[in-house]
């Protein structure tokens, strides 16, 4: 997700060479050596704010075509909605190797996990699902990039996964940690839209070779719209908790014939 219009990235740093110990960087996110952008332009992705991109659906086009995106969309790809099982915990862990981005991985990890509960902190009782660090029984990976993925548009700042019992990952790329804190929030607190299973609010509309079902109504400005109009709100919220309410009740089997199919972790089924 993004704001102003931006070229990508191009600071650049190396670590330091000193006499005496390693000293930690005053940034966390600092590069261990100069990063390069891949290019993966055959990739068709969704501007979410000038510059910015989420590669989580990779797929149709930036623009609703002037067509209301005012409802909230699940995710219906394989003929049924994904959700999670209730008191569902969600297992993760870092891929270590990709940390040697950072001159200081164990700085960065540390960063990153205060970014992971600052974006849980706003979506606060409506997450449907928790999450904990544990490498060994895990559910899903944060990988870092090892450099930028730039189009035209924007870069990517982030993608992740929808529910099902799999494993996943969550990569991050160089140029989310140029962005201010609250763009790194935003970043991630829409992402974590994504796991919770919704889709972005334009899918109906523009990811026609993805199926998605609307639930509800939903006011324009939500964490899975795109532009200024991308904003976590308490409608957001409410409307989460609301669906999962009614899925974990039984009283919401189906959304508009679609039947709902309940996922557990993947680390449920580790004996």
């Amino acid at each position: 997700m993004a704001t102003k219009k931006s070229k990508p990235a191009t600071k650049t740093s190396s670590a330091k060479k000193t006499s005496s110990a390693k000293k930690a960087p005053a940034n966390p996110f600092q590069p261990a050596r100069r990063r390069q952008p891949q290019d993966e332009n055959e990739n068709k992705v969704h501007i979410l704010k000038p510059g910015f991109v989420c590669d989580t659906e990779p797929r149709g086009f930036i623009k609703p075509k002037g067509k209301s995106t005012i409802k909230i969309v699940v995710d219906a790809t394989a003929g049924f909605v994904p959700l999670w099982v209730k008191n569902t915990t969600l297992h993760w862990r870092f891929r270590e190797n990709s940390l040697r981005y950072f001159e200081d991985p164990a700085a960065a990890k540390q960063e990153i996990r205060k970014l992971i509960n600052e974006t849980l902190a706003e979506w606060g009782n409506a997450a449907p699902v928790k999450f904990k660090e544990n490498n060994d029984t895990w559910d899903f990976e944060i990988v870092m990039r090892q450099g930028d993925d730039c189009v035209d548009g924007g870069c990517v700042l982030a993608s992740a996964f929808f529910p099902d019992a799999g494993r996943h990952k969550l990569t991050l790329y160089p140029f989310l940690f140029d962005q201010k804190r609250t763009e790194q929030v935003e970043t991630l607190a829409h992402e974590f839209g994504h796991i919770f299973g919704l889709r972005h609010y334009f899918a109906l509309l523009q990811e026609k070779d993805s199926p998605s079902e609307i639930f509800g109504r939903h006011n324009k400005f939500t964490i899975m719209n795109y532009d200024d109009l991308s904003q976590l709100t308490k409608r957001d919220r409410s409307d989460l908790s609301k669906l999962y309410k009614l899925v974990w009740s039984g009283e919401l089997t189906t959304i508009n014939g679609k039947p709902i199919k309940l996922f557990k972790a993947f680390h449920s089924g580790i004996s």
